[in-house]
């Protein structure tokens, strides 16, 4: 069944690049476009897509506004952010209105198609830039989520594997072949870490495996 897609973007020649993209790609299909979020609410409940992709920077309400509405309407859909805006701020307080990825519009056609499987899947894809200011960001604000050594994660070898290239911003599929091993697998390792870790997303358990410097 096809992952279907709904494109909140203000940029007209982007929306459509966007939609062709998606429309080009066999196990996809773009449901609806929309050049603003103002009316995200009933946009949602009528086209009900599995995956946004949401621009952050929009005309009246923001994408940030317009992901926290979707997450607290409908938490089931997935929301992967995409901006030409590589901002720590910005980024920080997506991730906290429920998006579940952050990529960036010069991302290739390639990495943006990888993201919302990665999404659709239950990933959260983050640029390797992305996820060093996420991490930058939360040692700034002294977010501590653990005291160091408190915790025995009883983590394996090859789920500190795993978890060493989550923090470099390798995506679900980069990592699979990295590791040999096929990507069903990788998502399977990274709920073991996420479970034995206590942590909910892939910045969070960054900056856990480095707070605790397992990786």
């Amino acid at each position: 069944m096809n992952i279907k897609i709904a494109i909140f973007e203000d940029n007209k020649l982007i929306r459509e690049a966007l939609q062709t993209i998606i429309n080009n790609t066999d196990d996809m299909l773009c449901t609806a476009t929309f050049s603003n979020v103002n009316q995200v609410e009933d946009d949602i409940e009528f086209n009900r897509p599995d995956v946004v992709l949401m621009d952050i920077e929009m005309p009246g309400r923001t994408g940030i506004e317009a992901t926290r509405i979707i997450k607290e309407k409908s938490p089931h859909i997935k929301v992967l952010i995409q901006t030409v805006f590589n901002d720590n701020e910005k980024i920080f307080n997506a991730l906290c209105a429920g998006a579940s990825g952050y990529i960036l519009k010069s991302d290739s056609p390639e990495k943006i198609l990888q993201s919302l499987r990665e999404v659709h899947s239950g990933g959260g894809p983050m640029s390797a830039s992305i996820a060093s200011k996420v991490l930058q960001f939360f040692v700034r604000q002294n977010v501590i989520l653990v005291e160091p050594n408190t915790t025995n994660c009883d983590l394996s070898e090859r789920e500190k594997q795993i978890l060493a290239f989550m923090v470099e911003g390798l995506n679900y599929l980069d990592i699979a072949d990295k590791a040999f091993i096929s990507y069903e697998t990788v998502r399977t390792h990274v709920k073991h870490i996420y479970k034995k870790l206590h942590v909910a997303c892939r910045s969070e358990a960054i900056l856990k495996a480095r707070q605790q410097g397992i990786v």
